[in-house]
Formats: C-alpha cells, structure tokens, sequence
C-alpha cells in the first residue's frame, strides 16, 4: 500500500514545500502519530497554530456543538453568537475600546491592516523591514523580505514597500546601542532621501521575528519606533500573526513589550487549527473603515469563531505564566547545550517561542546543513522540529503550549543526541 506522501505526488503540486514526509493520521496533545502507528513529538505545533494542544478536548466540545447549530451564515449577511462573543471577549482582552474583524489566514490579516491604514491616513507609503515574514499574496509578499525565492517571477505584479534593516543584536558587528541606532537611522535616512514620513500609512513590523530566524526585536527599538509613529501620524501594525495567542507567555507580544500598535494582526493559534484571523484596531480607526471597504466569504466561521472562543477560556493567566515558566527552563536546558556544543551561537526567545542558530566558531558562518541533518536525526527519534532564519540555520522550538515539563526535557535528551550524531557524520 502506498503512503500519502507517496500518493501524494501524482496530484499535488511541490508548491508546497513541506518540512517531512511524514503522513499523519491523528494528533493528541503534543503528540502526532503516523499512518504507520509511531507516535511523534511535537516541536512544531502545526507552525505555532495548536497552541493548546492537538485536538483539546475542550476547543473540539465547542466546536462540535457549533457544528449541530450552524456551519456557516456568512459575516457579510448575518450576526452569529460565535462571531459576536469571541469579538467580545477578545477586545476585551486586548484592551480599552478596541474594535475587531475576522478574516480567515495571517496573510488576509496583514492585507486588512494595511488596507485599513491606507483607509484611515489617506497616504500610500507602506515600509517593513530585512528578515521579515508576512505572507504569500501579492501585497505581504511585498512586504516580506526574508527569502528572494518568494517574489520570484512575481515582481512586476508587486506593490511598492520600503525596506528598512531590522534590528539582529545577535548576529550585529555592533553594540546592542549601535544595532538600534543604526535601524532607527535608516528609517530617518529613508524619510529624508526616499520618501517624506507625511507619505507614509504604516510601518508593519513583527515584535519577534518568525521565518527570519526567531529573533526578538530590542524593547528600546520598539518603543523609539513607537516614538516615531505617533511624531508622524504613522500607524504602527504589529504582526503577531506567529507570536500571539500565548506563544510568548503572554497574549500578545505587545503585552512582553509594553508597546501598543495601532493595529495589531493575529491568527495561527487564535482558534487552534481552524483557518481564522483578526485585525484588531482602535476604535477610533476601526470606525473610519467604510462598509464594503473590505470583506470576505468565509471569515470568521462559525466553527472557527467557537473554537475561538474555548481557546480564550484556556488561555488565562494561569496558563500565561505557565508558559513563561516553561520557556525559561527550556532556554536554561538549551544554553547548557550551548555550551557542550559551540556551534550553538546564540539561543534566544520570550516564553515558547525559542531559537537556537548555529554557526561555526571560527568563521561564524551560518551552518545550514547542520541543521538539516539535526533536523534529520531528531526525526529519527520521533521529534519534529523546524529551521527558520534567511539561512535556515536557526532551529525554532514551538511545541504546543500544554508541553509538559517531561516532554521538554526528552526534546532536549534528543536534540543532544542528535547535535552528536550530525557532528560525528
């Protein structure tokens, strides 16, 4: 009999690329088990989207539940209480006088936010930064610069984004200070060369960076970037498509950073693998979006708006902290693997959103087949983990929140083995 993975190519596209050819019939927790019976951990967690666990018994009662009242009504047509109570609860939980609109993917969410701040300022200037990820439609694929490969043969078709440099503190020839600085000197240059900041809508930034490489930005940098903003009258989007909903130990990254954006975009891990997303505003701006401005089929479906809903509840401060405590013993059990291996350049992250990059110790060039074939052994072991980073040689570490104390350390008893195995090889 043949596998998915192999009856797969002869009707899917390699568009797609995938991190395994693992073909996976069931998830419980932070396990996955295989068409073949072997059960795996995992360090993945869909791309930061089960949060709370593969099929939490909770979310999966509230969506069955939904399910017997109704799949679909149609946000363009009708009000729902799925819809509505998971807006409540979640500008509520965001903060004072906070509007919200659901759409269906990370990338829709970054295309209403700016969409909505092009709405609001009635400018067209729109400036991201180095490294970043947004998306793979036209317009947040032009707002990503972390791989050249995804605006290959699109780029006659892509809108005009600025780039500027985002702050690496860990990778920098120069000082934490002198990094900051410099980032916050070019936006200053590109104002004055380029474009004028009066031209300009949004500034869109992820707090910590995900595809470029698990890298946390500098609080004085987002703050002085904050600064900035409102000396302008630019509206700052925050891009916590990977890093919300707990991933952080907190809600959101902006909470970890005590910096408020003008909007904010989240998804993934909102309704714990069910495709939803937001845009969530100020009032004052959401108000300003005229209706029909934007819009969609299926955003904020009924099903993905109840499981919403449970994935709230969970994630309360208890739960928060948790994950704060949980991500420093595992950062604490990586740097003591930082140590044993000195290809280990840097371990860096806020709660369970951790990187390790690798590069060698002489020449600190990025190893990249190192941690390919890490990857590769601790597979072998049965535990999925993914890279990130422009050169692929950053191991991102993102298990569902509900990981277990025991479960992070056996993660770590494979990562040594494998880090020992793909040396020796």
């Amino acid at each position: 009999m043949k596998s998915l993975y192999e009856r797969s190519l002869a009707v899917l596209p390699p568009v797609a690329l995938r991190a395994t050819n693992l073909g996976i019939v069931k998830g419980d927790g932070v396990y996955l088990t295989s068409e073949d019976g072997q059960r795996y951990l995992d360090f993945a967690a869909g791309v930061a989207v089960t949060n709370c666990g593969h099929n939490n018994p909770k979310i999966v009662a509230a969506i069955e539940k939904q399910l017997h009242l109704l799949v679909h009504g149609g946000h363009n047509v009708v009000y729902y209480p799925s819809y509505i109570e998971l807006a409540e609860k979640l500008t509520k939980r965001v903060g004072k006088d906070y509007k919200v609109y659901f759409s269906n993917s990370g990338a829709e969410a970054n295309e209403g936010a700016v969409k909505l701040a092009l709405s609001v300022t009635k400018r067209n200037g729109i400036i991201a930064f180095s490294h970043s990820f947004h998306g793979r439609t036209l317009l947040t694929t032009a707002l990503t610069a972390s791989n050249s490969h995804y605006r290959e043969n699109y780029e006659n078709a892509l809108p005009t984004v600025y780039h500027v440099d985002y702050p690496d503190i860990y990778n920098s020839k120069l000082s934490k200070h002198e990094e900051i600085e410099h980032c916050l000197n070019e936006l200053q240059q590109l104002f004055k060369n380029i474009i004028a900041p009066s031209q300009v809508a949004c500034i869109i930034v992820e707090p910590i960076q995900g595809e470029g490489g698990y890298v946390p930005a500098p609080k004085e940098f987002l703050v002085e970037l904050r600064k900035i903003c409102s000396q302008y009258k630019i509206m700052l989007i925050f891009d916590e498509i990977q890093s919300g909903y707990g991933r952080t130990g907190y809600l959101f990254a902006k909470d970890y950073y005590a910096v408020e954006p003008d909007i904010l975009t989240s998804a993934k891990g909102i309704a714990n693998g069910l495709p939803l997303s937001a845009v969530i505003s100020k009032t004052e701006y959401m108000d300003q979006w005229s209706p029909g401005a934007h819009g969609g089929t299926f955003g904020g479906n009924p099903l993905a708006c109840a499981a919403g809903v449970a994935v709230l509840d969970i994630m309360n401060n208890e739960f928060l902290a948790d994950v704060r405590r949980k991500g420093k013993l595992f950062q604490q059990g990586l740097r003591q693997l930082q140590q044993k291996y000195s290809v280990i350049s840097s371990v860096r992250g806020v709660g369970l959103m951790i990187g390790a990059e690798f590069r060698s110790v002489d020449e600190k060039k990025p190893l990249t087949e190192l941690v390919t074939k890490i990857r590769q052994e601790a597979l072998k072991r049965h535990l999925i983990l993914l890279n990130c980073g422009v050169e692929h040689n950053v191991i991102r570490f993102i298990p569902p929140l509900v990981v277990k104390e025991a479960e992070l350390q056996t993660a770590l008893k494979v990562l040594n083995e494998s880090i020992a195995a793909s040396l020796t090889k």
